[in-house]
Parts: structure tokens; sequence; C-alpha cells
């Protein structure tokens, strides 16, 4: 009996000692994101009679949620020092998918591979993680010679690895939001303005060459429906067009959970997925959606907060990277479903339906939560 009280002293009291330490505001407002996520993907599957996409949604974001406590009890100094292994853990998922890679009926998008009992997984989720990890490490390894042109460009090789296998994979969405990741833990690294301009000026005499020739025809299709929506609303504005219907039906206040017009009849295309802004819009009105990009920001700028505390490099870049994730996800997503850009399939970050972007983005978490726990150790030198 003595040996029990003691041991339940000795759990409650790492558990206390966990809560007193740990980065509280990150966690609370995940949460909160999170199960928010959950009720508003079980209401835009209502009419489908079925709660699967809400069961795996919860599943997923408690299994998530476990998964960033443990992460966030490791140091991710030795993430740092073996990026390697991440490196690996990431990419080999991503290359299998061009041998034996799944995608939605009717496209060309080959990103996800089937698990054993029909699951599916997507790895671009995972290498998302897995590049902020061994990007954080590359910025870190040469940041006594961040301004010269070599090492400028050496960082520019290893971001466009990724960038370049999700775009041959069909995942111009996600390439994008890899994109920004590498783009916002670059500038934090402090290179050299002048390096970033030239490669501005670089990308925007590329883009005819890329629009021309690389671009597939449906590519340049959705990218001219930004200019004019109506000229195709059978075709490739089907979705943007339902979604601007659903969003002026929610109005102020919207039409209330489970009673969306356009969301309950599935006329809101992907409306649990990459728009569920929209269901959310519809059915919950302005405020539900204020309360969608409050939350999301806080999230976002609750990142770069905890890049200040840390004083080390690579915490800085951990934490900027997931910085970059999130506002990239968020920022794509809400640009799809009010017709500001093209529909290139990012999901919104916590919210949209997705066991595997669900546990990914949590991974990303308790990345973040480890920066915070270790954010006043320091590298230790020979001459220490």
């Amino acid at each position: 009996m003595y040996f029990k009280v003691q041991l339940m002293k000795f759990v409650f009291g790492k558990i206390a000692d966990y809560i007193r330490e740990c980065e509280k505001v990150t966690l609370i407002l995940c949460a909160l994101a999170s199960a928010y996520g959950c009720v508003a993907v079980l209401s835009a599957t209502n009419y489908t009679g079925s709660i699967r996409h809400f069961i795996t949604q919860a599943v997923a974001t408690v299994l998530g949620l476990a998964a960033a406590i443990v992460i966030s009890l490791y140091d991710y100094n030795k993430l740092i020092k073996r990026w390697y292994v991440p490196a690996i853990v990431g990419l080999i998922p991503v290359i299998l998918t061009f041998f034996i890679g799944e995608g939605p009926e009717g496209t060309d998008d080959k990103a996800w591979l089937i698990l054993p009992g029909g699951l599916s997984f997507q790895p671009s989720e995972l290498l998302k993680i897995s590049f902020i990890i061994t990007f954080a490490a590359h910025i870190s390894r040469v940041q006594t010679t961040i301004k010269k042109p070599k090492t400028y460009l050496l960082l520019c090789l290893h971001g466009a690895i990724p960038v370049a296998l999700i775009h041959f994979q069909g995942d111009d969405g996600t390439a994008l939001v890899f994109a920004v990741i590498f783009l916002s833990m670059l500038f934090a690294s402090g290179v050299r303005l002048k390096h970033l301009g030239i490669s501005a000026a670089v990308a925007t005499v590329a883009a005819p060459f890329a629009f021309f020739f690389v671009f597939t025809d449906q590519q340049r299709q959705r990218l001219l429906l930004m200019f004019d929506l109506e000229s195709d609303l059978l075709g490739g504005g089907w979705q943007q067009w339902r979604g601007r219907i659903a969003l002026a039906n929610g109005g102020l206040f919207g039409q209330g959970l489970f009673k969306g017009t356009l969301t309950q009849t599935a006329n809101v295309p992907k409306g649990y997925n990459d728009f569920i802004f929209v269901s959310i819009g519809e059915e919950l009105g302005a405020l539900g959606l204020l309360a969608v990009m409050i939350l999301l920001t806080a999230i976002a700028l609750r990142a770069l907060k905890v890049s200040q505390m840390s004083n080390q490099n690579a915490g800085k870049y951990v934490a900027v990277g997931f910085f970059g994730m999130i506002a990239a996800q968020l920022i794509i997503n809400i640009g799809m479903c009010l017709s500001i850009i093209p529909v290139i399939g990012v999901t919104l970050p916590f919210f949209s339906s997705g066991g595997t972007s669900v546990v990914c983005l949590y991974l990303g978490v308790g990345l973040l939560l480890s920066v915070y726990a270790n954010r006043n150790s320091r590298t230790l030198y020979l001459h220490d």
C-alpha cells in the first residue's frame, strides 16, 4: 500500500511538473483548435449519415496530442544532431509514392500510400516536419558563412529538393507550403537581402516559362480562373462558386450547425476537407470564421514568440519553420475558399479532415514544445 501511494505521488508529481514547465499557451490553443475542428468535421459530414470522418479526426487528435507531449520531453537538439534519421524517415515514403502511390479518382496526384487495413497515409505531411529539422540543422551548421554565395546556393538546393519532389508527385499546393517554410527559415537565418532579391528576380523571369512549359493544362486553367471565375462555373470554377454562395448564406451568425443549406446537401465540394472553412462560414457565419482565424493566427504568432525565447539558433529555426507551415496553410486555404487564389489542395491546419495531417501537425507542435522546454540550454564546446 505504501509503495502504491509513493508511486502515485511520484507520477502525479511528474505530471504537475510537466504542466508547470510546459508551453501551456500553445497546447491550449492547439487543443481548442482541434476541438473546434472535430465539431466542424462532424457537422460537415452529417449528410453522409456516417461519423467515420469525425472518429478519424478525434482519434488522430488524441494520438497527436500524446505524440506532441512525448516529443516535448525529448531534447530537439538530439534530432538536429542526428538530422539524417528524420531525413530518411521523411524521404523514403515520399519516394515510394512514385512507384506505389495512390490518389483521388480523376486526378494525377499520387500522394498517398495505402497501408494494411485500407488506411491511407500522405507522406508529404511527414516530410514537412522532416524538412524543418534537417533545414534547421543545415542553417545552424553554416551560420558563420551564411552570407557567402556558395552557402546560399547550397541552402537553396536543400530547399529545392522537397519542393521538386512534391511537385513531380503532383501536389503543387503542398509544394508551395514547402517553399514558404523554406523562405521563412532562410529569411530568419540572416542571409543577404541581395541574394534574396536576385532569387526573386530570377523567379519572376522564369514564371512565364513555367506557365507555358511546366504547368499542365489543368493548372493553367485554374490560374486563369482567378481572373474570370464566371467563365467556367460548371467546370473548373464549380467548387469556388459553390463556396461563394455558401459563405454568402452564412452571413454574420450562420445558419447553425448541421443546418447549412449547401453543406448539408453535399453541395460544397470537399466541404469537410479543403473547403471546411466554407462549411464553417455557412453554418457559423463570419463570427465562426473569425474564431478560426484568431486561433490559427495565435498559434502561428506563439511559434514566433518561442523562436524569440530560444537562445539557440537551431531552436529559433525550428520554431520559425513551424510558423511558416501554419501561416502558409492558413493563408493559402483561406485564399482558395475566397477565390483569391486557385484551388490547389491545401488543408486548413487543425480543421480539415485527415488523420495523417493532424498527427503530423502535432509532431510539429511537439518540436515547438521541445524548443520551449530547452530554450535556456546551450551548446557546449571544447573550451567550455
